[in-house]
């Protein structure tokens, strides 16, 4: 049963397999997926270190499991999105060294067809309190096709045009979440919509559809509206689909939703070219029509 339904915006409250379960009965098949799935990292406790505090439990559903456990549910999770996958589209699964490299190899058993790993570099990422690493400031993110006879989309021109014109590479130096995207809260292991607006962008067109199965505050479902895309999300969290459905509510205001999206295809921290999104000559301009 759907759980709220705003327009081009849909979202399912309950357990993820469960509800992949029921889309992929009801036959439905998306052109992207992205997923932020438990990385598997929390240790139940927090830790200071001068004036600095670090808290390692983001909740139960990320506490540390054993590998067999991590494996069984990173691969049954894939194999219903792969289910709930067009031929043509294409995954997005983040992570860190916690759970990247069991996705991969479930996705490598699945038979999807793993096209880069996407190194997002973090300038702002904070300290790491122990001395004993290098400072963590870097995510994962596998980008991967259904299969490996199917031919993805890729908007290589566009790609180009944000980099300035040139190749861009798999190394992605992005910000984290800013305070202008939690002034209704935060989920602990929220993405920036910079992030997303990058990934929709290079691998759908208007009006294709997007799920995510771990949509949490849902930042893919507010990126994917304001460059008018179609959106489903999956939480079992009320608390955190309650964030989501006052970001989306938010956006439904045109002025709202304008600045937003101007920030959102802003990258203070790379030397690159703003696309004008309000040129007519450029197909994926945008309107605040909602």
């Amino acid at each position: 049963m759907i759980y709220y339904k705003n327009n081009n915006f849909i979202l399912y409250h309950g357990d993820t397999m469960c509800l992949l379960n029921q889309l992929k009965q009801a036959n439905y098949q998306a052109d992207m997926i992205f997923a932020d799935p438990p990385y598997f990292l929390s240790k139940g406790f927090t830790i200071k270190s001068g004036n600095k505090t670090k808290c390692f439990d983001k909740g139960e559903w990320d506490r540390i499991r054993p590998l067999e456990e991590i494996n069984k549910f990173n691969k049954e999770w894939l194999s219903l999105c792969r289910d709930c996958l067009k031929d043509n589209g294409t995954i997005w699964v983040s992570g860190t060294y916690h759970n990247i490299y069991s996705v991969a190899n479930c996705m490598t058993q699945l038979g999807y067809k793993i096209l880069n790993i996407i190194v997002w570099q973090k300038p702002d990422a904070p300290t790491t309190l122990s001395h004993l690493h290098f400072n963590f400031s870097a995510e994962y993110i596998i980008w991967a096709r259904k299969d490996k006879k199917h031919i993805h989309f890729f908007n290589y021109e566009l790609m180009n045009q944000l980099n300035g014109g040139k190749r861009m590479s798999d190394v992605w130096n992005i910000p984290t979440v800013g305070s202008w995207e939690k002034h209704f809260g935060k989920h602990p292991t929220q993405k920036p919509l910079r992030l997303l607006y990058r990934i929709i962008l290079a691998s759908t067109k208007e009006n294709d559809s997007i799920l995510d199965p771990f949509a949490g505050s849902c930042t893919t479902g507010i990126a994917a509206n304001l460059l008018k895309r179609n959106f489903i999300g999956i939480d079992q969290s009320e608390e955190f689909l309650a964030l989501g459905i006052k970001r989306k509510e938010e956006i439904c205001d045109k002025i709202a939703a304008k600045k937003i999206f101007q920030k959102m295809s802003e990258n203070p921290n790379e030397i690159m070219v703003i696309i004008n999104h309000a040129r007519e000559n450029r197909k994926h301009s945008i309107n605040y029509s909602h």
